[in-house]
């Protein structure tokens, strides 16, 4: 069962209570097998509705049949929300709605209806309010008892099939229900309507928007939140259990490139973190969920598309910002599973891959000592065993171990006196072995739904790491699931779809799916400079606008309905960060790419709309970003604009970028010897560097670990680099090591390369502008 994000307002108002559900694990749960007659949920196409379509309960989807026949014999709905990836959703579905005595009783007192969240995830974002709002806590399955008007009055999350270990079984609470319904119905009502207004303030309510777009203020605050709550030790924030928390990262990481060293070294060491642990899959990449630790190690295994694309994004733009070799190998192990695991032949990518094999929560992936011993062999398992984890105690149930690095490769290389590149060339042969066993085993259920928000996410991950990895792989991926989506996820009015499976499309598009097919489109013509993708993404936005628009700015999750209790319009960040925080990023970057005021007005009507619950809560990292690009100027992360090439034809003349910027701040000249050097035909060259007065770059190496240093890059050798000189910064509360007016670079290269790449970062005395690569072909040198 997964966690969901608490509110921060608690309700206490229902007629009855139950004791708090702990999520210890059932006893040996065993797969149910679908040889029951078959009831409503097999005509659905979602695999989650459809693993429930032979349970003795007499299931609904949600529509009109199920609701009108709740008004027509006057009985409560059970409202259960889940999705196919989801552990206790499953274990769920095998002690309790596969029960016929359970199922006897829920279809004579209710009417039931079965919800896959990552279909519906208006209802669910409704209907997880109401049971925070009663449990202070949620998760998945999300079971919730409404009137016939669709009013929660009582909700939990898993039930056992009987009381167990402190926790009611579901056959209690359903008489429960039952009474209170019969002979309480006044109570429940009551309790019902008050259930709803409070839902309705924290999701539904207008406020007047503020006058102005707020100021950087707003950002600064959840920034200074998060780094309150950094995990100095392990990394990530909090303890646990884990999440990645791209949402934060995203924000840091947009501070780092305009200066903030201590952003910077949260990212960093976030991401490193979470790639010695568990979390990753250290065989065949991808992130799992989460992990039930502060350290990483012990996962939740499902793997997520939305998790991958956001990582793998932030791994790239780190990895190319950095140097980072580490952070470049996930970036490509990421993306390497996505299209290995979660690619469709079609173009799109698949939804999720489940965390239990056989009822066992992390079977494919974990190992017993024994198996590791055989697979491995006496000299595979001596060099892996410390490298791994598995030379000690078991760390997980079952005395079995998860995999995941007990320290660097490079400190783990040190200790065995090798280069980080020779252990791993020694250790893939091994690790090859360890593939080949796991692969006999018997893979997790994949959800191959294609989701457009979700494929938005991983299109514009693909495209990011095409650009900045330099790998045509990814862009093609990326191109290719675009053109999937844009072909197969249309109505017949030429109306955007959410959802696609086995050749059927169907659910008319929800924000975050306009939100993040913009944000995917606008990655890849960033990526590509081709201009369709940039008057896709016009389009999307245009009819995001037209359905979804609330007039006093922002934008609804989706469009009025009856059956639809309220409209919800919020910009908190979850697991998947808000739709409006992601539409009105997307908006700022039309803006910049088009050079059309509209997009940027649009954007600012969000802000403002929004300005309230930026000045209260310090808890949307997502819509603090865009406050932040809207504040300095653009619309299109820094790394990004420093390394994309392409001009855009459709851009109005406008003032000089902070990235146009600092290109002309670095003049260079190069000198090379028309002689070789040495036998080996080495030549030397002089990169004579001049800095523009009143601008620093910083000194290599540089003062703090984390920071840009300037640096020759190519097919070099014996590269020299001058020392720097002290400077204090108002950002900084330590004295950097930069370089101003005039330098020289020495060094020498290889007769073979055609240019060299000058990476540096400019600053002056209160900020630093994004990282810069030039490009010097040697034909220049003199």
């Amino acid at each position: 069962m997964r966690s969901s994000r608490l509110m921060t307002v608690l309700l206490s108002m229902t007629f009855f209570t139950c004791q708090a559900q702990s999520q210890s694990e059932p006893e040996s749960p065993s797969l149910h097998e679908a040889d029951g007659p078959a009831n409503r949920l097999a005509k659905e196409s979602s695999p989650y509705l459809l693993l429930h379509a032979h349970n003795p309960v007499d299931w609904y989807p949600w529509g009109d049949e199920a609701i009108e026949k709740a008004r027509k014999e006057d009985k409560p709905i059970f409202l259960s929300v889940g999705y196919s990836t989801c552990y206790w959703c499953h274990v769920m579905e095998r002690e309790v709605f596969s029960n016929p005595e359970i199922a006897k009783l829920m279809n004579e007192w209710f009417i039931n209806i079965k919800v896959d969240r990552e279909e519906r995830p208006d209802l669910d974002e409704i209907y997880m309010i109401a049971t925070q709002l009663i449990r202070q806590s949620g998760g998945w399955p999300n079971s919730v008892f409404l009137t016939p008007e669709l009013k929660p009055f009582f909700a939990g999350t898993y039930f056992p099939p009987e009381d167990r270990g402190g926790l009611m079984g579901f056959p209690t609470l359903l008489n429960r229900i039952q009474e209170a319904w019969t002979t309480k119905r006044e109570d429940v009502e009551k309790s019902a309507e008050q259930l709803s207004e409070a839902m309705r303030s924290i999701v539904a309510d207008k406020r007047r928007p503020a006058p102005i777009v707020p100021s950087v203020d707003g950002s600064e605050r959840v920034v200074e939140n998060l780094k309150k709550r950094f995990d100095e030790t392990n990394g990530g924030f909090g303890g646990a259990p884990k999440f990645p928390s791209p949402s934060n990262l995203f924000l840091l990481w947009e501070r780092a490139e305009t200066g903030d060293a201590e952003a910077r070294r949260m990212v960093i060491e976030t991401l490193l973190k979470m790639g010695q642990g568990a979390i990753y899959d250290q065989l065949d990449g991808g992130f799992h969920r989460y992990t039930l630790d502060a350290e990483w190690r012990i996962p939740h295994f499902e793997k997520m598309l939305y998790d991958n694309a956001h990582l793998a994004e932030l791994l790239a733009l780190t990895a190319r910002a950095t140097g980072d070799r580490e952070l470049g190998r996930l970036a490509r192990g990421t993306m390497d599973f996505i299209l290995h695991e979660m690619h469709l032949e079609g173009g799109g990518f698949k939804s999720a891959i489940d965390a239990e094999t056989d009822a066992e929560e992390g079977a494919y992936y974990v190992w017993t000592g024994e198996e590791l011993r055989q697979a491995l062999g006496e000299d595979g398992y001596d060099l892996l065993a410390p490298i791994f984890g598995f030379g000690g105690e078991p760390n997980f149930e079952g005395e079995k171990y998860t995999l995941y690095l007990t320290d660097t490769l490079a400190a783990h290389a040190t200790r065995i006196g090798s280069s980080r590149e020779e252990l791993l060339d020694k250790m893939e042969p091994h690790l090859n072995r360890l593939r080949e066993i796991r692969a006999e085993r018997e893979f997790p259920f994949v959800d191959d739904k294609v989701l457009t928000d979700w494929n938005g996410m991983m299109i514009a991950a693909m495209a990011r790491c095409g650009l900045l990895l330099r790998e045509p792989r990814y862009l093609e991926a990326a191109r290719s699931a675009a053109t999937f989506l844009l072909e197969n996820l249309k109505d017949e009015d030429g109306t955007l779809l959410h959802a696609w499976r086995e050749g059927k499309a169907k659910i008319v598009a929800f924000l975050d799916d306009y939100a993040f097919l913009m944000k995917g489109l606008i990655a890849l013509y960033q990526a590509t400079g081709d201009a369709r993708w940039l008057e896709s993404a016009e389009r999307t936005a245009e009819e995001m606008e037209r359905r979804l628009r609330d007039p006093s700015g922002g934008y609804f999750l989706s469009e009025g309905n009856p059956h639809l209790l309220f409209q919800s319009k919020t910009i908190f960040d979850s697991a998947i960060p808000s739709g409006n925080g992601v539409a009105t990023l997307a908006l700022l970057s039309l803006a910049e790419h088009t050079g059309k005021p509209i997009y940027r007005q649009r954007a600012e009507a969000a802000m403002k709309a929004f300005a309230s619950e930026l000045e209260e809560r310090a808890n949307a990292p997502t819509m603090a970003l865009a406050l932040d690009r809207y504040h300095r100027g653009g619309g299109v992360p820094a790394t990004v604009t420093s390394l994309s090439s392409q001009q855009d034809p459709r851009k109005k003349q406008e003032p000089e970028s902070p990235a146009q910027l600092a290109k002309k701040l670095v003049r260079t000249k190069l000198v090379l010897d028309d002689a070789a050097s040495n036998a080996a035909g080495w030549r030397s060259f002089e990169l004579r560097l001049t800095v523009r007065e009143g601008w620093h770059i910083n000194a290599n190496p540089p003062s703090l670990k984390y920071l840009i240093p300037t640096e020759v890059q190519g097919d070099v050798r014996n590269v020299r680099y001058p020392e720097g000189e002290t400077f204090s910064f108002s950002f900084s509360d330590t004295a950097l090591s930069v370089y101003s007016g005039s330098i020289s670079i020495r060094g020498e290269v290889d007769p073979g390369e055609s240019d060299l790449r000058l990476v540096y970062q400019a600053c002056d005395d209160a900020r630093c502008l994004a990282p810069v690569e030039k490009t010097i072909p040697l034909s220049q040198g003199k």
